[in-house]
């Protein structure tokens, strides 16, 4: 094997890792089975491309209710964007969707919500792309503890189980064990929280596949998109757009960054270097420019806002941002 075969070789088993490792935050406790989970594959049941969630064919014309302020509403009505597998009017609809209450989300939607951003990720490019394979292995877990608890009766939400937790799921317009009753442990984030805390699923200690440490990794990469698509909106006032790759690359520094090691930090500002340019962007989501890219991302940027307050103030409340 020739000295470039060799080093693309090489490069494709670090972004292969990269992958693995992107929202995990770490490498000792990934590192020797990040091959063999790639080479398995993450297999999870997604809608049909481009079909809304059955409650958001109205959603970008009548939002749910909230007792907030809704940036989400009025202007421009979104359509879908032929020949595009990414759909920005699916997305917002999944997360118009997701509100539930004043200060809940409800999960369905929400991982919806991140099968369009996977698809979002993936027309990015290859490298791009495999990070959104980790993302994609992340929704999968909390689906399948949906599954497990539906299937087995003692698996389902009890409010009237015995806690020895202190734990904080007020939804603002009531307490979630009278408005949530009868439904599933993972109808929520709160819901979820509230039962992965009674039944201690939960270790604050260490790592574990519970959804409450699951959904944190979800929330840290949504705030890393938030902060791109929000950047890619900003139309200057003078001189020249900067690229996305560079935008991408402050957005994650600001965030995810934070969360990662080294050896991640690095080999992720190299994966940016391959983004599109901005006249991609533009083609994606069926605008002429600028000035409409600006209209289209601020709506976006604003409906995943909501849902990221929402999840953080209950992750917050409940001392869960710093799961290990």
């Amino acid at each position: 094997m020739g000295v470039k075969r060799k080093a693309a070789a090489a490069i494709l088993v670090l972004l292969l890792c990269l992958g693995s490792l992107w929202i995990q935050g770490g490498l000792d406790y990934h590192w020797d089975s990040c091959l063999k989970g790639y080479n398995q594959g993450n297999k999870i049941n997604r809608r049909p491309n481009n079909t809304p969630h059955p409650r958001l064919q109205d959603q970008l014309h009548h939002p749910s209710n909230s007792s907030e302020a809704d940036e989400t509403k009025g202007p421009p009505v979104l359509s879908l964007c032929p020949g595009q597998n990414f759909q920005v009017s699916v997305l917002v609809s999944h997360l118009l969707a997701a509100r539930a209450y004043t200060s809940d989300v409800l999960l369905q939607p929400y991982l919806s919500s991140w099968d369009e951003l996977i698809k979002f990720m993936e027309s990015l490019g290859s490298m791009v792309s495999l990070i959104s394979k980790e993302i994609e292995t992340k929704t999968s877990i909390i689906r399948q503890l949906a599954l497990m608890s539906e299937r087995g009766p003692e698996a389902e939400f009890d409010p009237d189980m015995e806690s020895g937790h202190s734990v904080n799921t007020n939804l603002g317009g009531g307490n979630v064990v009278g408005t949530l009753q009868g439904k599933g442990a993972y109808n929520s984030v709160r819901s979820m929280i509230w039962t992965e805390l009674n039944r201690g699923i939960v270790d604050f200690q260490r790592q574990t596949d519970s959804g409450c440490r699951t959904i944190l990794r979800l929330h840290r990469a949504l705030l890393w998109l938030k902060l791109f698509l929000q950047k890619l909106a900003e139309t200057p006032t003078a001189g020249r757009l900067r690229s996305p790759s560079d935008l991408c690359r402050e957005a994650y520094q600001s965030t995810l960054a934070h969360h990662h090691t080294w050896f991640v930090r690095r080999a992720a500002e190299l994966a940016f270097i391959a983004l599109p340019e901005r006249g991609f962007f533009f083609r994606l989501v069926c605008v002429q420019g600028q000035e409409e890219l600006s209209v289209v991302l601020t709506r976006v940027v604003n409906a995943i806002g909501e849902i990221y307050d929402r999840t953080q103030k209950a992750l917050e409340e409940n001392g869960m941002l710093d799961l290990p």
